[in-house]
């Protein structure tokens, strides 16, 4: 019998592009299925490495793009075993893959238009799926809804336990057991970890022990500032620019981050710092279907947002945007306004055009609340870009510029080492969904804290278990 291995197709000196191959040797499984982002989008497009047949099962560890976004290709190249995941994480992944899919086809059209008119449109590269894609997945899916703490027979041989990751809804980690050899292994997949401190979700579970972890270091350079210093800030931003005449644009993520910034303006409204005269836009379709999806599944989140009798994320000043026009209206208002859109790293969707139309105000500020990936405008503006391009137009930088990485649904250097520590027995750890120069950071912290050698992962790299 060959030696059981993992390899990473993605999330391998990067932050984005989840998915891990786990071979016993009896079964293959895939640990998320995510899609590439920022410098490393052209990946989305060449085939994976491995035979979509041959994948008895796939685990979600949550509903983020960069872990489910390439879960209908994976179904295109043949897959069909079963997908195991929190049923809150199912709810969250069909609105996240339908939104990915009008994107491209709505990408892909402009494009097509633009090229007819240069007899070039043969060049134009097709979607890697489109909304029907994703529709057909989902009714062919062989879903599998977990229970927290519940073991859970994956394939053949392998037994996985999902435990409350508090990223984002229905977040998991994942201990998974095999057999090799007649000797009991466990790999344990970190998936994303919470950032305990934040408002809206309890603090990752503790973990028991592992013969492998792979862990995520996305921050793992970093502390973040405190929850309740970053709150604060963004309080005092926001009330700073509305009393003094201009706007305030939070590009925000649609899951955990969106709900948490509205979390924090329903507080502020209760406390009565917000001004009575203020609009809040929520300028995201997607988001806002998320937000029922949280309500849905009030129950899993914190005691501080389950204190609200009524709906934790809803306040007076709160409109909710639904189409194009109402978008388009929120540009006619001078002031006063805070407009949350998305894409959260700006590389896309209806944030654009509120950029657009007020980065180059100097009364107006602009409140980064998430990581911003290399080769995104996001992460071009909070580098200090002095110039933007919007929809081809050249427009100046005169805005306000904040990142308050309190926010962050990731946990920092300082709780992934505690949460590690918590391990009971904690054999080997293997670096996995971070920036290269922050992993080196982050494995020299390892061994000098925890005086355990960390092995950062390459792509495709085959690691024996």
């Amino acid at each position: 019998m060959k030696q059981a291995y993992e390899q990473s197709h993605g999330a391998a000196k990067v932050v984005t592009g989840s998915a891990h191959l786990l071979d016993t040797g009896k079964s293959k499984i895939l640990i998320d299925c995510g899609m590439f982002q920022g410098l490393d989008e052209y990946k989305n497009f060449e085939p994976f490495a491995f035979d979509a047949r041959e994948i008895d099962a796939v685990i979600l560890t949550h509903g983020h793009l960069d872990h489910v976004g390439r879960l209908p290709l994976l179904y295109k190249y043949g897959f069909k075993g079963k997908v195991f995941a929190h049923p809150a994480t199912f709810d969250i992944a069909k609105i996240v893959l339908l939104d990915s899919a009008k994107l491209q086809q709505e990408e892909y059209e402009t494009k097509y238009r633009k090229a007819q008119r240069k007899g070039k449109e043969n060049l134009i590269r097709k979607p890697l799926y489109i909304i029907d894609d994703v529709k057909k997945m989902f009714k062919k899916m062989k879903k599998v809804e977990i229970e927290y703490k519940k073991p859970i027979k994956i394939t053949k041989d392998i037994i996985a336990t999902f435990k409350d990751a508090g990223h984002i809804l229905g977040s998991s980690f994942v201990e998974i057991d095999f057999e090799e050899f007649d000797i009991k292994k466990r790999v344990v997949f970190s998936g994303d970890l919470g950032n305990k401190h934040n408002d809206i979700l309890p603090a990752p579970k503790h973990p028991t022990y592992a013969d492998a972890l792979f862990i995520e270091s996305t921050y793992g350079d970093r502390l973040h500032k405190s929850f309740k210093e970053s709150k604060e800030e963004f309080k005092k931003v926001i009330v700073d620019t509305l009393l003094s005449g201009g706007n305030v644009i939070i590009p925000s993520f649609a899951i955990e981050r969106a709900q948490q910034i509205l979390c924090v303006l329903k507080e502020m409204n209760e406390e009565k710092i917000l001004p009575k005269s203020a609009k809040v836009f929520l300028d995201s379709p997607m988001a806002n279907k998320v937000t029922k999806v949280y309500k849905k599944w009030h129950k899993l989140l914190s005691k501080n947002c389950q204190k609200f009798k009524e709906h934790p994320f809803e306040f007076p000043q709160l409109h909710l945007v639904k189409d194009v026009e109402d978008s388009k209206r929120i540009n006619s208002i001078n002031s006063g306004c805070v407009i949350i859109a998305g894409s959260g790293m700006c590389n896309g969707g209806r944030i654009l055009h509120h950029l657009k139309h007020r980065i180059w105000n100097r009364k107006n500020t602009v409140v980064f609340v998430g990581y911003q990936a290399k080769g995104t405008l996001g992460r071009k503006i909070i580098d200090g870009a002095k110039f933007i391009k919007i929809y081809h137009e050249d427009i100046i930088v005169r805005a306000k510029i904040y990142t308050i990485n309190g926010f962050s649904a990731h946990a920092d250097q300082k709780e992934l080492l505690e949460w590690m520590q918590e391990f009971e027995r904690l054999d080997r750890v293997f670096l996995i969904h971070g920036e290269y120069e922050k992993q080196l950071v982050f494995k020299d912290v390892i061994k000098k804290i925890m005086n355990k050698k960390a092995h950062i992962v390459e792509f495709r790299e085959k690691i024996y278990l």
